[in-house]
């Protein structure tokens, strides 16, 4: 039996922790379990009726029972605390580093990865299955953070709006910039959304550090609009994700959003009313990291659990979950990924030291040109 922590356990498990590690600053290095739940086991190797909680981005899924079969395969019971976004997320778990939150984290990506090393708070662990994953991306030498998955941030277009409107879709990523398209795009804040960040980087990617901000101010003199996060931008805006009340036929999103458009489609389509628009400079590749919490007393089972996430079980479950794409080749996918989704070759890549350099200064940049 599994527990996801409701909303208000979190928010008050978060404070009490953020409130122990702040006291912690003070008398020292501390580890302690939340008021009213027992303390760990001290034996870090011991299994057997224990708890392990996984702290995440709010976005993490898997299927019951393949978290079944590991809870029944190492006699344990799994709580899942979910903190927000990528970013929000990853800033709590720091944040309680002398008293952690969890036993592991999951949800680092390749735009907050130095952030998240700097930090210092996970420690080393190399499971067998890594020898199987690509080389590029795996991005922490010391094996502290361990890829999961890989998604492709892009722009949506509604295919039928596009249609009714005699409008040609866009070929370029200049072309958001024309009359033509005037007022069609929504975009996430990079400040307070993950993609949102992505999609930044790609265009950072593209047009360089001196001309990204003239993309962007001539976005925004085409009315274009921002919002705070993903779920705002594809299901209130987002013409196919608001099932045609939204005002927007082009999103952020990912090149995995139209098999999910077909799976969750309540008029029983078999064909996604959005398509991918893989714009040179609208591309950005995500890879999604799990890590095993300095501090954890439950190191064998957390190690277990990072297998787990390797594991053949694990990573067929992920696309229809969380719609991404496994690290580990040979994994079957659905038919929903082979006939809609795609692994576009031109996404951006940009090294996790230099998105760390200059991650605040480009949002602080960006946030003076397109919102002020």
């Amino acid at each position: 039996m599994r527990k996801r922590f409701s909303p208000a356990l979190q928010y008050g498990l978060t404070a009490i922790l953020l409130l122990t590690a702040l006291l912690g600053g003070c008398v020292g290095p501390m580890v302690s379990a939340p008021e009213g739940q027992a303390a760990a086991p001290s034996d870090a190797t011991s299994t057997t009726g224990a708890t392990l909680i996984l702290a995440s981005h709010d976005s993490f899924n898997v299927s019951e029972e393949v978290l079944q079969r590991f809870e029944e395969e190492n006699d344990v019971t799994l709580q899942f605390l979910q903190l927000g976004d990528a970013g929000e997320a990853l800033n709590k778990v720091i944040l309680s580093k002398d008293a952690p939150l969890a036993d592991l984290f999951f949800g680092v990506d390749n735009t907050f990865l130095s952030r998240a090393l700097d930090a210092d708070i996970f420690q080393p662990y190399a499971p067998d299955a890594l020898a199987q994953v690509p080389a590029e991306l795996q991005l922490d030498p010391e094996h502290r953070l361990i890829p999961v998955d890989v998604g492709y941030v892009n722009i949506n277009a509604d295919r039928n709006w596009f249609d009714e409107h005699n409008l040609p879709l866009p070929t370029k990523i200049e072309d958001l910039t024309m009359p033509d398209y005037q007022g069609l795009l929504v975009v996430e804040n990079p400040a307070t959304s993950s993609p949102g960040l992505a999609f930044l980087l790609a265009t950072i990617s593209h047009f360089g550090a001196d001309g990204y901000l003239d993309f962007w101010r001539a976005l925004h003199d085409n009315d274009l609009l921002v919002v705070n996060g993903w779920s705002e931008a594809y299901y209130d805006h987002f013409t196919v994700g608001s099932g045609g009340s939204g005002d927007r036929p082009l999103v952020v999103s990912y090149t995995t959003s139209p098999p999910a458009d077909v799976l969750f489609a309540s008029d029983g389509r078999t064909e996604p009313a959005s398509v991918n628009l893989n714009l040179d400079g609208g591309l950005f590749r995500q890879i999604e990291f799990v890590g095993i919490l300095q501090g954890t007393e439950k190191l064998a089972l957390a190690q277990k659990f990072v297998d787990f996430m390797l594991s053949e079980s694990f990573q067929a479950d992920v696309p229809l979950q969380m719609f991404v794409y496994p690290v580990l080749p040979g994994t079957p996918l659905p038919d929903l990924f082979d006939q809609f989704a795609e692994q576009p070759a031109n996404a951006a890549n940009m090294s996790p030291a230099e998105i760390d350099a200059n991650r605040e200064a480009w949002i602080n940049a960006w946030t003076d040109a397109v919102l002020r």
